[in-house]
């Protein structure tokens, strides 16, 4: 039985640790190590790999002195940026993990990043920085098309899939997608749900396929809705998705925190 511990890091950032009940445990984007060293040794694990979805400093930043404390594989895209690597994976490549028993695919998501992937498998999806809970990540190297294909691709992923996503960013994600589909009851329930999670100090995530689909905007680029938010606010054309996806985007990019939230 798998169980999978949200470790907070910097300002916003969960760094995942996956472990089974004999004490062995994965960890996924660990940009800090002091965290997950602080959780193996409090929950009596051991390192047994890591996982890397892209490059950027607080997703892989704490490898190097992981590495020194474990002797490990560590999966990643095929990019020079991400030193310590043993293991290049690439869209479509399956990783078979005895301990923890875990087999997961790989699936391209360009975007964010040129080189970004994610891990599937089990009922359970770690997207690293392309799908947000009610959002999605920024567009530094791709362009808006490769972004929609890679959201995509997770939105073909079961509806109960879990999502393990990279940082805690639902509250202000909500607020963006309330100005898009006001009127959507799904968001104002996951709105809610947020609301008294947060309160409570607990995390929003882990989301899933299902509740994204209904409450994110960035996966309802087809629903009628975001198409009449698209047309009736930048012109855009019923049938040009990239286009109304990437008005979606810059939106976001552009968007501040209401201070009544």
């Amino acid at each position: 039985m798998i169980r999978i511990l949200a470790l907070p890091a910097f300002d916003d950032n969960y760094l995942w640790l996956v472990h089974d009940h004999a004490g062995n445990a994965v960890a996924v984007d660990p940009g800090d190590a002091a965290p997950v060293l602080a959780a193996l040794q409090a929950h009596g694990l051991a390192l047994r790999a890591i996982l890397l979805t892209h490059h950027h400093p607080d997703h892989i930043g704490g490898v190097a002195a992981l590495c020194e404390r474990y002797a490990v594989d560590v999966y990643a895209p095929d990019d020079e940026r991400i030193p310590h690597a043993t293991r290049r994976v690439a869209g479509g490549d399956h990783i078979d993990l005895a301990t923890p028993s875990l087999r997961l695919q790989v699936l391209a998501l360009p975007g964010h990043t040129r080189t970004h992937v994610g891990y599937h498998g089990g009922g359970l999806v770690f997207c690293g920085d392309t799908l947000f809970s009610v959002g999605c990540g920024r567009l530094f190297e791709g362009t808006p098309a490769q972004m929609l294909a890679s959201l995509d691709t997770l939105a073909a992923l079961p509806p109960e899939t879990a999502v393990y996503c990279a940082h805690e960013y639902t509250w202000s994600n909500c607020a963006y997608a309330a100005t898009v589909e006001p009127a959507n009851p799904a968001l104002q329930e996951r709105i809610r749900q947020v609301r008294a999670l947060r309160a409570s100090g607990q995390p929003s995530l882990p989301t899933s396929i299902g509740l994204e689909r209904a409450t994110n905007p960035f996966l309802r680029v087809d629903m009628p809705e975001v198409i009449d938010w698209g047309l009736h606010s930048h012109g855009i054309a019923p049938g040009a998705r990239v286009e109304r996806f990437a008005a979606l985007r810059r939106g976001k990019d552009q968007f501040r925190l209401p201070a009544l939230w």
